[in-house]
């Protein structure tokens, strides 16, 4: 049993570089309270600012000049719970654990206007990935040899993105942006201990702060061969991302260490590929489908390296941790009924598989396979529209075995134990054309 609680409470230190994901990975599922309230089955009809996320030739479709500004709040309610096996007591309960109240963030703001015939430029800033978990820090004191410290991870992706989109014909449009991005990385848990006598010594909180610039692409094409059917492609391409910054275990100076380094990692967002449908079968109803896909493989080892050589006895001059995602795929659903001149009524479904395996898989963040219902409203006049929105995504529990994470060595990395997660996510969105 005393070997079993050891080995756990380092676990916390593999928590530190083994690295967040949630649903679709890092990223959010979707700007725009119109799109996220149909399910983000929205890259067959992008008729509005949030082009610029899902398919920019869509800006080739706004008539005049156009400004939006949206915004969502991810708010996740997770629990943890380890049960240790015991010979005499059957199991052992180590954690219940409790996300403590959190907020992240994320919106576009953007703009667009023609400049010619049949061509439209515009600028936007928005976040495709903002996602972050606190945990309730005394829940964990079990591994931490009693004592409390804070468990929490910050994930941040700005985008500035000039874009050009044009409308071919009457039928056919395309567009690009050029991504100019932001990429934040931020991670707070216990660093674990050094070996020694009575427990070893405790190296307390762990905190982690980084930052870095990259850029891509995004592409996209609206096809309208019918009054009744609009199809589109879209594509992000993969974007390559030198994170630098800080790392710190303020109880190493009494060991004999540095007590902060500098660090890097390099890291790759993923490419994102999505097909989508848009059907108008009445003046009153829109009916929409998306196939959406994420290269997540390439998030296969992330690697730490530390300027601080004294560090290497501890975590490594060059830390590996494998997360060997898997590619995702993802299907989305949506609808729109317009009841009255002005006013909207939407609902969604998507469904969202995970792109950890059990092997990697920790409290910062945990991943689940999602199924989220969506739902919404939009009302418009003169020129102004108004959308309100919410998505109600459930988790499928997840467990990782003790037995695997003793004796699999695949499983190193992982936390074993029982995972939960909800969230509901509250969109806005406002904009003006003029």
């Amino acid at each position: 049993m005393n070997r079993t609680l050891t080995t756990l409470a380092v676990l916390s230190l593999a928590a530190v570089l083994a690295g967040p994901a949630a649903a679709d990975g890092l990223r959010v599922n979707g700007l725009g309270a119109r799109a996220q309230a149909m399910g983000g089955a929205y890259v067959g009809l992008s008729d509005d600012l949030s082009a610029f996320f899902w398919n920019p030739a869509g800006l080739a479709m706004i008539r005049g000049r156009c400004i939006s500004a949206s915004g969502l709040d991810l708010a996740p309610r997770g629990s943890y719970q380890l049960d240790i096996p015991d010979a005499a007591a059957g199991t052992t309960g180590l954690v219940d654990a409790r996300t403590a109240v959190s907020h992240s963030l994320a919106g576009l703001i953007g703009f667009v206007m023609p400049i010619g015939r049949n061509l439209a430029a515009g600028l936007a800033v928005y976040t495709p990935a903002k996602l972050g978990i606190v945990w309730k820090g005394g829940d964990f004191a079990a591994l931490t040899m009693g004592k409390s410290y804070e468990w929490s991870s910050a994930v941040g992706l700005m985008t500035i993105a000039p874009a050009l989109a044009w409308q071919v014909s009457d039928r056919i449009a395309v567009g690009a942006s050029f991504n100019i991005q932001r990429s934040t990385f931020g991670l707070k848990t216990h660093a674990g201990s050094l070996p020694g006598a009575d427990g070893g010594f405790d190296l307390g909180q762990y905190e982690e702060s980084l930052k870095g610039w990259g850029c891509g692409a995004s592409l996209g094409v609206l096809v309208r061969p019918h009054r009744i059917l609009s199809l589109g492609a879209s594509l992000r391409t993969a974007s390559e991302v030198t994170l630098k910054g800080d790392a710190a275990v303020p109880l190493l100076k009494y060991a004999g260490y540095n007590d902060a380094s500098e660090v890097s990692r390099n890291m790759t967002w993923p490419l994102w590929l999505a097909f989508g449908i848009a059907v108008f079968p009445d003046e009153d109803w829109t009916l929409t489908a998306d196939i959406q896909y994420s290269d997540w493989s390439v998030m296969d080892v992330l690697r730490n390296t530390y300027a601080d050589a004294s560090w290497a006895p501890l975590i490594g001059e060059k830390a590996e941790r494998p997360l060997r995602w898997t590619d995702a795929t993802r299907l989305r659903l949506g609808a729109e009924y317009r009841p009255r001149p002005g006013l909207a009524l939407r609902a969604g479904y998507y469904r969202d598989p995970s792109p950890a395996p059990d092997a990697t898989l920790n409290v910062l963040l945990p991943s689940f396979d999602v199924n989220a219902l969506t739902l919404g409203f939009g009302y418009a006049l003169d020129g102004l529209t108004v959308d309100i929105g919410f998505e109600i995504m459930a988790g499928a529990k997840r467990t990782v075995g003790v037995d695997d994470w003793q004796n699999d060595p695949a499983y190193a990395s992982s936390m074993p134990g029982t995972y939960t997660m909800t969230m509901l996510v509250p969109t806005a969105s406002v904009g003006y054309r003029f």
